[in-house]
């Protein structure tokens, strides 16, 4: 009787982590437009087919990316709504993580690319975010646990997310993507997550 090998299902991962090691480096040298499935196929050591096999086009493929950049920098830290602790000290938690990712070399290049190749084509751009979304951010999460909660006051977790992020990424993730600017300093960076907070708090805390 023929047993399937356990060694199927590792030898599958390293494969996918390989084609996702690669295309990072093909698409940080070499930019959206110019790098190929093929390329990462080479760079990776399998088949076109194989990178098929795995991610159905060179949207999925980078979108992908940016989700397993998350999950590297974010490890195990999955910070989830707590009944029994002050909101402002749940959301710095959920912030430091933010800047964990905002402050990667190689997620910034990458969303150099991800911006450089949306200017060029809108429709590419709508469908790289519509992939990006296809997994709800944590920051949605908790927030919609703190409404249900009835700790915070609002019907749309999702418009309240882009609110506190975009008080963050003007100072943690423009900058440094449009005029080069380093990362923010812990100082810096302190001084920016809580006074998010608080103007986020002072306009949602129920």
């Amino acid at each position: 009787m023929h047993r399937p090998s356990s060694t199927t299902p590792r030898l599958t991962d390293r494969k996918r982590g390989a084609i996702i090691e690669a295309a990072i480096d093909e698409f940080r040298a070499a930019g959206y437009e110019t790098t190929s499935m093929d390329r990462i196929a080479a760079r990776a050591g399998v088949s076109k087919r194989t990178v098929y096999n795995h991610f159905p086009s060179k949207e999925a493929l980078f979108a992908q990316i940016l989700h397993h950049l998350w999950d590297a920098i974010a490890g195990n830290d999955v910070i989830a709504y707590r009944a029994d602790r002050p909101l402002r000290n749940q959301l710095l938690d959920l912030i430091a993580l933010k800047f964990r990712l905002l402050n990667d070399e190689a997620f910034v290049s990458l969303a150099r690319v991800a911006i450089a190749a949306g200017i060029h084509s809108p429709e590419r751009a709508r469908d790289m975010v519509a992939r990006m979304n296809e997994r709800e951010e944590g920051l949605t999460v908790w927030i919609r646990a703190a409404a249900a909660a009835g700790r915070l006051k609002t019907n749309d977790p999702v418009f309240a997310s882009h609110q506190l992020e975009g008080l963050i990424k003007g100072f943690a993730f423009w900058p440094q993507i449009t005029l080069a600017q380093p990362p923010l300093d812990a100082t810096a960076q302190k001084k920016v997550a809580e006074s998010a907070v608080d103007m986020f708090l002072a306009y949602y805390a129920a």
